[in-house]
């Protein structure tokens, strides 16, 4: 008997946007660095941290499928899921996926904190916040700095976590990952109930929020405000 399929909306724009504004940030991360375009790696840098607590504030207020009490899931919810006691078709992040979100957004809001405290070895160009690490303490900017650098390859680490698990749910599963992120849809059980959608109003008050924490930061995160 053919399985009865229908189409729902998955994934909003903003939610997408996020996404593939990473994918593309990160390669760029990665080449100014190499170039020494520090200006330019900072600005990125930047951009990112906007992403980032976008994304958090998405997930307060968004859609369904963004918000994190809908997918982040307890211990005992992950372990019914990885040993196939829990076969309910996962609408959004399932409960593995879920902690790949958690972790990549923990991971780069770590990785931008080293780079905005972060000065290069010859300390000619140094993050916005570096100015409040201890003048009697100059090397740890240069720690910072390395510690930085092995951040960015914890983030090639859970990149390629993710790109293998997208390989083994289109090969092994059968199930396409990345069309429903492009589209925002994707094709499910008859009788799916369809993820609530957050009014396209709320990403005002996210965007708003997003871009002042960014100029804050930007200009040295001085409290209170210069």
């Amino acid at each position: 008997m053919t399985e009865i399929r229908t189409t729902i909306r998955l994934w909003d724009l903003p939610l997408r946007l996020f996404h593939w504004g990473i994918v593309v940030l990160l390669p760029l991360m990665w080449w100014t660095h190499e170039q020494g375009n520090m200006d330019l790696h900072a600005r990125f840098g930047l951009i990112l941290l906007f992403l980032v607590i976008f994304r958090i504030v998405w997930g307060l207020i968004g859609s369904e499928t963004a918000r994190f009490t809908s997918f982040v899931k307890g211990p005992f919810s992950i372990l019914s899921y990885m040993t196939g006691k829990d076969r309910t078709e996962a609408v959004g992040h399932n409960p593995l996926g879920a902690l790949s979100v958690i972790a990549l957004l923990g991971v780069l809001l770590a990785q931008i904190g080293l780079g905005l405290f972060a000065q290069d070895t010859d300390g000619l160009f140094s993050g916005p916040l570096n100015h409040y690490i201890p003048a009697d303490n100059v090397d740890l900017g240069d720690k910072v700095g390395h510690w930085h650098e092995l951040g960015f390859k914890v983030i090639l680490g859970l990149v390629a976590l993710h790109l293998g698990a997208i390989l083994f749910y289109t090969l092994v599963k059968k199930e396409r990952l990345v069309p429903p992120m492009v589209t925002g849809r994707k094709k499910v059980e008859a009788g799916t109930v369809q993820p609530r959608m957050a009014p396209l109003w709320r990403v005002v008050p996210a965007l708003a929020i997003a871009g002042v924490v960014t100029w804050w930061v930007a200009h040295g995160a001085y409290w209170p405000p210069m």
